[in-house]
């Protein structure tokens, strides 16, 4: 699996409150995770530099004997672990109380994928000539999206857009989505915060990502247009490449994928 990632404080910010983890061979996964921070006074870089060692610690009991449910629950508490910690850490420290960060954490192998995601960063998968959206946002705008009170083009330049409405730290406890994907040989996963999402369109994710270029010229593409586009918020982009098309299990695939 072919990997690359990089952060950037775009060209408002004074603070990079994002961090970007990308560890290959994590007990014979690849363990991506991308946290946006919140909250002021470096709150939000302290929160997200937490969540980020607070999740990978967690996922260290994670083995390739288990079952996509049994992964599934480990990315779950996991993430629930370290808004437990952050929580905790923020209710002692009166400049901390409200700091808070999103997450979204992918455990991948050759044919699947786990991922974990608590507010408004994304998880896209390209596969052939197509996009899609992995995660749903837990943002203010997707609310009114749902319930048909704005467009997705109005979202885009709500004033509102960057209210999330879930986010690791924040309360006592969180609700963790947790989804499972086949991916295939060829297909590249991207994990991203809204310092990209917001400002470039899906389309245009596709076209750089589907290049024939190595994956760090798409990640320095990505935030370059990104940058482009007013670099308004922290930008944070991380790519995975399935380009292993062979199991990483071995025997009793069927089994450990759910299939069987």
């Amino acid at each position: 699996m072919q990997t690359a990632h990089r952060t950037d404080a775009g060209l408002i910010r004074l603070i990079n409150e994002d961090r970007a983890a990308v560890r290959n061979e994590w007990n014979g996964f690849t363990l991506a995770i991308v946290a946006d921070g919140m909250g002021g006074h470096q709150a939000g870089e302290i929160a997200s530099q937490m969540a980020i060692e607070l999740v990978e610690t967690e996922m260290r009991t994670v083995g390739t004997d288990m079952t996509v449910e049994e992964r599934k629950e480990a990315v779950r508490l996991a993430i629930a672990k370290a808004n437990d910690t952050v929580f905790e850490f923020a209710s002692k420290q009166a400049r901390y109380q409200g700091m808070g960060t999103t997450v979204v954490a992918a455990l991948a192998t050759s044919y699947d994928l786990v991922i974990g995601h608590i507010g408004d960063s994304r998880a896209y998968l390209v596969s052939g000539d197509s996009i899609r959206q992995l995660t749903e946002d837990h943002s203010l705008v997707n609310e009114l999206i749902k319930t048909g009170q704005i467009t997705p083009e109005e979202a885009n330049v709500h004033p509102l857009r960057n209210v999330v409405t879930r986010a690791l730290g924040t309360d006592k406890q969180v609700e963790v989505d947790v989804i499972h994907n086949a991916w295939r040989n060829g297909d590249i996963l991207l994990l991203c915060s809204d310092g990209l999402s917001g400002l470039v369109e899906e389309r245009e994710l596709f076209e750089i990502i589907a290049a024939r270029e190595d994956l760090q010229w798409k990640v320095d593409k990505l935030v370059g247009r990104a940058l482009e586009e007013g670099g308004g918020d922290n930008i944070t982009v991380v790519l995975l490449s399935n380009d292993d098309a062979q199991s990483a299990y071995g025997t009793n695939d069927a089994e450990r994928r759910g299939d069987a």
